[in-house]
């Protein structure tokens, strides 16, 4: 059985918590976004702090080489519209 994946205007998405990549790994830069802070509205949890992370994908460069911009965003919205406009320009 094939996996699926969630796209957003065109790259792949994928989450695990308050973790997601956007981007294809097969790509030479992908963006981190990581939900750093939350509140509960209702019965949903509302992302209050988000930073974000464009980082390479080459894994013969040491980790904290492989950043090379980064945000932080009040909404993952923001977030995630960022890291599109980072992925669409490079």
């Amino acid at each position: 059985m094939a996996e699926q994946f969630f796209e957003y205007k065109g790259f792949p998405l994928v989450r695990k918590g308050n973790e997601l990549y956007y981007g294809s790994m097969g790509d030479k830069e992908v963006v981190y976004v990581q939900i750093a802070a939350s509140e509960k509205k209702g019965d949903v949890d509302v992302a209050t702090k988000v930073r974000v992370y464009r980082m390479l994908t080459d894994e013969n460069v040491p980790v904290m080489e492989r950043i090379t911009k980064t945000a932080e965003k009040k909404t993952l919205f923001e977030a995630i519209d960022l890291a599109h406009d980072w992925l669409a320009t490079r």
